[in-house]
């Protein structure tokens, strides 16, 4: 792989239709060996995942399935174990303060591989109610339509 170069291995596309992203952050994974190799295939699914920071001052993953290895042993992973993430002290002490506001949560957006490490991008949120889902969408459409007609007038 190319120096800079992001293969993608997983997206939540299900977090921005759930959540108003306010930031983001890009975080290490602490992995076995049979997870990368299982990531390498592409076997990952972020859908229901979360983090949240433990008492002892650090970020976990929740929920991230990585399926078992299919040529793994006896040592294989649990696919839904908990997977701690890796970020700056200050980074942490940053998203330590603004979890303590109402109503924000962190939930990763992808996992991908840069230059050969897993990454995870994690997103601060704040959770959308019922109408501001149905504005969005609306908006959505709207602008899929703008596109549409403008693309048949300069035909």
């Amino acid at each position: 792989m190319a120096e800079g170069k992001i293969k993608i291995i997983a997206e939540n596309r299900k977090a921005r239709h759930e959540y108003f992203v306010l930031d983001t952050y890009e975080a290490g994974i602490a992995l076995t060996g049979t997870e990368v190799k299982s990531l390498r295939a592409g076997k990952c699914n972020l859908k229901d995942s979360y983090a949240q920071v433990t008492k002892t001052a650090e970020i976990v993953l929740f929920n991230a399935h990585i399926e078992e290895y299919e040529q793994g042993n006896r040592f294989n992973h649990d696919p839904k174990r908990t997977r701690k993430l890796l970020l700056h002290k200050a980074e942490i002490v940053k998203l330590i303060g603004k979890i303590k506001e109402k109503g924000l949560t962190l939930v990763p957006l992808k996992m991908y591989f840069t230059r050969g490490k897993v990454k995870v991008e994690l997103a601060l949120c704040r959770g959308k109610d019922l109408h501001d889902k149905r504005r969005s969408e609306a908006e959505k459409s709207a602008k899929r339509d703008m596109e549409q007609a403008l693309k048949e007038r300069n035909r």
